[in-house]
């Protein structure tokens, strides 16, 4: 035999393979989830990115109203330090003089010239002195309110800032007064300065410029009335009716919270209202926005950031892709390489990918199942081989059939035949049967046997190809054990001379009609032709010396006995010990016909005789029929039986020189392997056999 050789594999590597489903579907849940995190961040940064945006504008707009609150109030203080600085220049004498206290708010004070209008009045409330921009007036022409601001200065001994003196917008004004005292600390009298709403001094037009239309500056009394706001007409309105302020004010007032210098903001849904108040005057400063107008920029630049992160997730994306594809390869060119295999591709042709981990380990295993593929093809060619050289050489012939067909047909079973072997192989078993009727009746009779048996054994007549009838012991057994259907192996002797034989007349005489071996009196017969050659080969010097220089032994005789025979006979019924008897007799005559001869003494009895054969030979012959009976198992209707025989051994030496001294002693040995328990050999030389009390079978 040639030991198998693994063919080398072919060094050119695998090509680009485009993977499989399952790394396609990874590949996919891989994409989403990157896809899916990369959404997810985006929005969650843009969110946190508008939220910062909001929070930084809302501290940028809190603060801005916050610091014009504090400018605005700066300008009032300023307002009232200058009316302090004039109050300090009045002197008692000048408040019974009107004429001195005229040419001192005139010509006498420069700070007189900050307020648009000057009043003074005595402690009594009499007016001494109504300047309006640097002329005298009438006391009739001071309004109302102007007249109560004195009043409540007198009265309280505070300065204090009036409310708005209402009037066009253009002479809308604030009234600013400071208490007039003596060296005692007694109020004499109180001096007022008026500023216009838009003067300089106060809320020039320019403080809300530049005007934006997103954004609204807009100052405001506690009570609601517009003192500043970019678009004029809006001036000394209410400021309920402006858009996004309105609902802050409200909300404020029921609130009933007081002016505070703190600004608050209010984020809504179309506005970014930011509020700070002035406790002297009781002024608030607003700052109204649009919020989209103020989140436009920043919404173009989440818009550029979400195209810019789209980018990143599909750049990402397709690396993703193109790593998962690179990184599959090595599994998609193992997954074609196997396919390769399970297309029936020879190992040896295939490349297998190079890599390391699981896929490394797949391709060891792969190609170990190749080698080992290879190595079981180059075993099954030289079965096969093998197998074809015993169909082909084979002294008896052999058939295999399944389901009625013939699949292998042996050289010698073709001879035999008649055909070839491509004439019968493939077609069915019928053709080789002269009817359809013997065609049924063997097959009951193999359906019975393999039943009873689970083989056949037994003659059967064949047509040839010319028509001619052929003979031949037919022994089948299933490829696999009690399982027909996997099919039948059949070994074909021909038997058509022994079959002439047996028409003639004197075959009957000496065989048994039920098991078609020797009867007794054939057995007497050549036993005692036997032991007659013996004694007279034993009486020539030079044939014995030869005999004995070829190890050739004296011969032995089995006796053998069935045991628990009538147990088949009694619970199955005669046909049953009939068809027991038969195999018995094809078993005996199929393991000594090349050595020796067999023969049916009676009942249960058979002899075997083996010429020429050791004492050692033939007790492994012995064993291995006592074996062989009983590992058979019959069955009959419905119940299995177990058998066993006993055997008596018994070697033909020169001592025995007649046929019923062999039997006897291969009688007495067989005695005692029944008395020693059944179903074993027992052996005895001539002089053991000594009178037991068992006579030999019958007269000879």
């Amino acid at each position: 035999m040639t030991p198998w050789a693994r063919t080398p594999a072919p060094t050119d590597s695998p090509g680009w393979r485009w993977p499989g489903s399952l790394v396609l579907r990874l590949m996919l849940v891989a994409l989403l989830a990157v896809a899916v995190s990369g959404a997810l961040s985006a929005w969650l940064a843009s969110l946190a990115s508008g939220r910062e945006s909001i929070r930084r504008l809302v501290g940028q707009q809190t603060e801005e109203v916050e610091v014009m609150a504090r400018l605005l109030a700066s300008k009032i203080e300023q307002s009232q330090k200058v009316l302090r600085t004039v109050a300090e220049g009045i002197t008692p004498d000048m408040l019974n003089s009107p004429s001195s206290l005229e040419w001192l708010l005139q010509q006498g004070l420069p700070a007189v010239q900050f307020f648009d209008s000057m009043q003074v009045a005595r402690h009594d409330g009499a007016l001494r002195v109504n300047l309006h921009s640097g002329r005298l007036e009438d006391a009739a022409n001071l309004d109302p309110s102007e007249r109560d601001a004195l009043r409540r200065t007198l009265t309280g001994g505070k300065p204090l800032v009036s409310e708005l003196v209402a009037g066009r917008t253009a002479e809308a004004r604030v009234m600013f007064t400071m208490p007039l005292r003596r060296e005692d600390g007694s109020v004499m009298g109180v001096v007022a300065g008026a500023l216009k709403l838009q003067s300089q001094g106060l809320l020039p037009p320019s403080m809300t410029l530049p005007a934006r239309d997103d954004s609204r500056l807009i100052v405001f009394t506690r009570d609601g009335t517009i003192l500043s706001h970019p678009d004029p007409l809006r001036i000394l309105g209410n400021v309920r009716d402006e858009t996004g302020l309105g609902p802050v004010y409200t909300g404020w007032l029921q609130q009933a919270q007081p002016v505070a210098g703190r600004g608050t903001t209010e984020v809504l849904p179309a506005h970014i209202v930011s509020m700070a108040g002035m406790p002297l005057p009781q002024w608030f400063v607003a700052r109204v926005s649009d919020a989209r107008a103020m989140l436009a920029p920043l919404e173009g630049a989440q818009r550029k950031a979400w195209w810019l992160a789209a980018a990143l997730i599909g750049a990402s994306m397709a690396l993703l892709a193109g790593l998962m594809v690179w990184m599959a390869q090595p599994l998609a060119q193992l997954c074609h390489s196997a396919l390769q295999l399970a297309r029936g591709q020879r190992g040896d042709g295939i490349v297998w990918p190079r890599a390391s981990g699981e896929v490394g380990a797949l391709v060891q295993v792969f190609e170990g199942q190749v080698q080992h593929s290879a190595q079981q093809r180059q075993q099954r060619d030289q079965l096969e081989g093998q197998f074809q050289a015993i169909l082909d050489n084979a002294s008896v012939g052999i058939v295999i059939t399944r389901q009625g067909i013939l699949e292998v047909v042996g050289r010698q079973a073709c001879q035999m035949l008649g055909y070839t072997t491509e004439e019968l192989q493939g077609r069915a078993a019928r053709t080789l049967y002269a009817s359809d009727e013997d065609y049924a009746r063997l097959g009951e009779r193999v359906q019975a046997d393999f039943a009873a048996h689970a083989a056949f054994d037994g003659d059967v007549c064949f047509m040839r190809k010319d028509g001619s009838p052929v003979w031949a012991r037919v022994q089948g057994r299933g490829v696999r054990v009690h399982d027909m259907a996997g099919g039948t192996v059949w070994i074909l002797e021909d038997l058509t001379a022994a079959r002439e034989a047996q028409q003639q007349q004197d075959w009957a005489a000496i065989h048994d009609p039920l098991t078609q071996l020797c009867n007794r009196e054939a057995f007497v017969q050549r036993m005692g032709v036997l032991l007659a050659e013996r004694s007279a080969r034993a009486r020539i010097p030079g044939i014995a010396a030869a005999d004995a220089a070829e190890g050739e032994g004296d011969g032995v005789m089995l006796f053998l006995d069935l045991d628990y025979f009538t147990v088949v006979n009694d619970v199955a019924g005669h046909d049953a010990g009939d068809d027991v008897l038969r195999h018995v007799a094809r078993l005996l005559e199929s393991q000594v016909r090349q050595i020796g001869w067999a023969a049916r003494l009676g009942g249960d009895e058979f002899a075997v005789v083996l010429p020429g054969c050791s004492l050692a030979r033939g007790q492994a012959l012995a064993e291995q029929l006592r074996a062989a009976v009983q590992a058979w198992e019959p069955s009959y209707q419905g119940r299995s039986f177990t058998l066993g025989v006993s055997i008596g051994l018994v070697v033909l030496d020169a001592s025995l020189q007649d046929v019923p001294s062999v039997l006897y002693a291969a009688d007495m040995a067989c005695y005692d392997a029944k008395r020693a328990g059944r179903n074993r050999v027992e052996t005895r030389h001539a002089d053991q056999a000594a009178a037991s009390g068992r006579m030999a079978l019958g007269p000879v």
